[in-house]
């Protein structure tokens, strides 16, 4: 038996994650302290931030905040801990909100866009999945991937757009946008393209390949 969590530092995995995904923000998540965002309200709604932006924040503290996962394969890791904060905008495509501190110093953050998407604010609103649900089915396949891989070969730049994918089929339950992942008959591929996309820099997509896995090896639900 491993070692055993904390009561209070136990996670409870949100509704509408996978079997998979639960388990992975079960078993491997901790759920740390939350700040209350709701008392900066007024403070937010003096600084002309709309309520129902402010309600969105909220809405994600709620029901993430406070979860710290295990390192993302990619993106220097993700967030180390799920924290809505301070709404910015108002931009051409909508607000934003942060979506939690970046592990290591980064020329982006993660932030949550105007219809709940997952991205990156690089040079450009780099929306990665299509909700902060896609981004932690995306964190628990590659989990379960990287364990059960006869091999994983990782690829950059050009080579991402030689992949060939004929055959594969997307994977929805991560809810790809720019970062999208694809079953094969015997492997399973994620490709990232978030930074390429966000600072206009093609030789930054990567690309990880997970071959030689069987039915339950592909996570197939």
């Amino acid at each position: 038996m491993g070692p055993t969590v904390p009561a209070h530092l136990a996670v409870s995995a949100p509704e509408g994650l996978s079997r998979r995904a639960r388990r992975f923000v079960e078993v491997h998540g901790l759920c740390v302290p939350q700040q209350d965002i709701r008392v900066h309200r007024d403070v937010w709604l003096s600084h002309g931030i709309p309520a129902e932006e402010i309600d969105r924040a909220v809405a994600f503290q709620e029901r993430w905040g406070g979860i710290a996962l295990p390192p993302a394969p990619a993106y220097e890791g993700g967030p180390r801990v799920l924290e809505a904060d301070f709404p910015e905008g108002p931009a051409s495509d909508g607000w934003r909100f942060p979506a939690g501190d970046c592990r290591v110093s980064m020329a982006y953050g993660f932030m949550i866009g105007p219809g709940g998407e997952f991205g990156i604010d690089a040079d450009c609103w780099t929306p990665l999945h299509a909700g902060t649900e896609g981004w932690v089915e995306a964190l628990a396949l590659a989990h379960h991937a990287g364990y059960w891989a006869r091999t994983v070969t990782k690829i950059k730049g050009d080579a991402v757009d030689d992949l060939d994918l004929d055959g594969f089929e997307t994977v929805p339950e991560v809810q790809g946008l720019t970062d999208t992942w694809w079953r094969g008959k015997d492997s399973l591929v994620a490709v990232y393209r978030g930074e390429a996309v966000g600072f206009s820099a093609p030789q930054c997509q990567e690309a990880h390949i997970y071959g030689g896995l069987d039915r339950w090896g592909l996570g197939c639900e």
